[in-house]
């Protein structure tokens, strides 16, 4: 897979994935998760890191706490960027330019900062451009449009 098809996953497709409760949602997030490793393509942050053990007993509460930490641990393959200063000012600026919320100019900073090619996420306007990263939801697209070339 070309390094131009990377996908910077953010935590609500994740918990989507292990969430019984919305058996569509868990099934669309799971295939695009599965692709990721298969691929490995797939990116996160230790933002997203954390926000996933937090909200893990919410969503997925079939899963005990060395599970849910287990799972945690395996995403670290995934090569997580470490939120630091850079990072931080980064976000900031994107925040102003795309009028973000902090937590969302956040991962998109993370994201551009490992030239990530794609967000994949429900929380941002489908098809917006940032710059080089595309939002992809993973609730109406599936990972055929990966296969796509790059504009």
């Amino acid at each position: 897979m070309p390094s131009d098809s990377t996908v910077f996953v953010d935590t609500n497709v994740l918990l989507y994935a292990q969430d019984p409760r919305v058996p569509d949602k868990k099934a669309r997030a799971a295939a695009w998760v599965a692709h990721c490793w298969r691929q490995g393509c797939g990116r996160l942050s230790t933002q997203v890191l954390n926000e996933l053990y937090v909200n893990l007993r919410r969503t997925a509460p079939q899963l005990d706490l060395a599970e849910g930490r287990a799972l945690v641990r395996c995403y670290r393959a995934w090569q997580p960027w470490v939120v630091d200063g850079s990072t931080v000012d980064l976000a900031w600026e994107l925040q102003d330019r795309f009028a973000l919320s902090y937590w969302d100019a956040l991962m998109v900073a993370a994201a551009q900062q490992q030239g990530c090619r794609f967000l994949l996420t429900e929380d941002l306007q489908h098809g917006q451009q940032m710059d080089r990263l595309q939002i992809l939801n993973p609730f109406l697209v599936g990972t055929e449009v990966l296969d796509a070339p790059s504009p």
